[in-house]
Parts: C-alpha cells; sequence; structure tokens
C-alpha cells in the first residue's frame, strides 16, 4: 500500500509539472517572448474589444450571445481570434456598450465617413467615391444637351425649378490632378441642395453680367 501511495504522489507531482509547462503563462516560452510580454499592456484588437464590452455590460459569453442570437462557441471564437465579427456586428456591439468607434489618420486627425446624402444619380446610385463632382448647369436629357428645342428649355426649366443640377466629373488621373491643384481637393461629395445652390449662383452671375449696361 505504501508503494502504491509513493506511486499515486509521483504521478500527481508530475501532472502538476506538467501542467506548469503546458498552462497559459510564461513557463514555456523564451526570454525574448517574456521580455517582449513584460513591456506589455499591448491592444487586444478584436477579441480584447468583445471582452471589454462583456465587460462594460457585465455578461458571460452566453449572455452576450443570446443578446445577438448567436451561439455561445461563435462568442468564444471572436474572443480567441479564430473568426472576427462582421463590421456590422461590431457596430452594434458598441452600440451595446454606448461607445463609438474613431478612425484616425498618421497624423492623429479623426477621420469621418463619407456623408450619407450625398449626390446621387439619376438612376439612384452613388457616384464613384474617389472623383469630385462639379454641377455644370441644368440637367437635360443626353439626347437635347445639343438641341435647342422647345423640348431642350422644357426640360432645362423644370430642372430649375425642381433644383435637378447637371453633374459631372473627371475620369482622367490628369485633369483630375489638375482641377485639384487649382480649386483644392474636396472633403466630400456635396448634397444634391449644395449642387443646386451653386448652379442658381451661376444663373445669378450670368444675369449680372448681361444686365451689365455697356461701357
Amino acid at each position: 500500500m505504501e508503494r502504491v501511495g509513493q506511486q499515486d504522489e509521483e504521478q500527481q507531482a508530475g501532472t502538476a509539472q506538467d501542467d506548469a509547462a503546458t498552462w497559459d503563462c510564461l513557463a514555456n516560452r523564451s526570454q525574448a517572448e517574456r521580455d517582449y510580454w513584460f513591456m506589455g499592456p499591448f491592444d487586444g484588437g478584436i477579441p480584447g474589444m468583445v471582452r471589454r464590452v462583456r465587460r462594460i455590460l457585465n455578461v458571460s459569453q452566453r449572455g452576450l450571445a443570446a443578446i445577438l442570437k448567436v451561439s455561445q462557441s461563435v462568442v468564444a471564437r471572436w474572443e480567441t481570434g479564430r473568426t472576427s465579427p462582421r463590421a456590422c456586428v461590431v457596430e452594434r456591439l458598441l452600440q451595446l456598450a454606448r461607445l463609438r468607434a474613431t478612425v484616425l489618420d498618421e497624423d492623429g486627425q479623426e477621420v469621418g465617413p463619407m456623408r450619407a446624402d450625398g449626390a446621387r444619380t439619376h438612376g439612384g446610385s452613388r457616384y464613384p467615391a474617389h472623383v469630385d463632382l462639379r454641377a455644370t448647369g441644368w440637367w437635360v436629357p443626353r439626347r437635347l444637351r445639343a438641341m435647342t428645342s422647345v423640348e431642350a428649355f422644357a426640360c432645362r426649366d423644370r430642372s430649375r425649378r425642381t433644383g435637378d443640377p447637371a453633374v459631372r466629373y473627371r475620369l482622367s488621373s490628369f485633369w483630375k490632378r489638375v482641377e485639384r491643384e487649382l480649386h483644392g481637393t474636396p472633403d466630400d461629395h456635396p448634397a444634391l441642395g449644395q449642387l443646386a445652390a451653386e448652379v442658381r449662383f451661376l444663373d445669378e452671375r450670368r444675369e449680372a453680367r448681361f444686365q451689365r449696361p455697356a461701357a
């Protein structure tokens, strides 16, 4: 019996040593890895942010999973970095914790998203994000742009009444660079109302020029 008890104690000691070597600590790391660890703390990334949200909400993985209507294993994979939540889920997590994500450029200045009410094409789609929009007049269908018919003038008058400007942009990188050097780089796409106001201003300048008495 004494021999058996001694073997059990040796096995328990060996198990404890194995656990110490495989446990998530510094025992099985190199000196360089330990030095790096002691330089912390470090940004936990998305896994750390998911854990931060859980801490703010004071819920378990299962509790957060119930709120998001996902399984507990999904939350566990987020926190271990095996998978990442989609952008809409990250936004939902921040809303739950009453947090707001901020994007900074290399100078530390905050960068916001492009406006949601930017001008759109007549088909309802957005203009390409990398182009600079400019208003050139009131909108007329393509088939009537080179004409001076009654129909063309009627379309132009209707566009003026409804505030529907003609929007153009450069596709040539050379001419876009020239315009940006002359007028600066726009921060965003303007709203349709802003472009319409620009065309009205151009109309006023044109009318004032025509009404100016000859010298």
